[in-house]
């Protein structure tokens, strides 16, 4: 599916499934990020989620904080998309 293609209501239910963390400041960021954006988000947008909810809790939450960077393995345009969109 093209990157643009708009999000379908249940592949938004299993990105929010997804998206779960341990840590309670990972999950208000991510909250935040779906309550401003879950009626526009894209297949694309949804592919850079997935891929930072690869990292671990703490990485993530290094992220979130600006400690760290993303590391250039994981630095595609989609994932800096969502990371932009997530500190917004």
């Amino acid at each position: 599916m093209p990157p643009q293609t708009p999000l379908s209501e249940r592949a938004l239910s299993k990105l929010r499934w997804r998206t779960r963390r341990g840590l309670l400041e990972n999950d208000l960021f991510i909250e935040r990020f779906f309550t401003r954006h879950a009626s526009c988000l894209t297949v694309g947008n949804a592919r850079g989620m997935y891929a930072l909810m690869d990292l671990t809790d703490n990485d993530l939450l290094d992220l979130f904080l600006k400690r760290k960077t993303l590391s250039p393995e994981i630095a595609r345009p989609e994932v800096c998309e969502v990371l932009d969109m997530l500190l917004v």
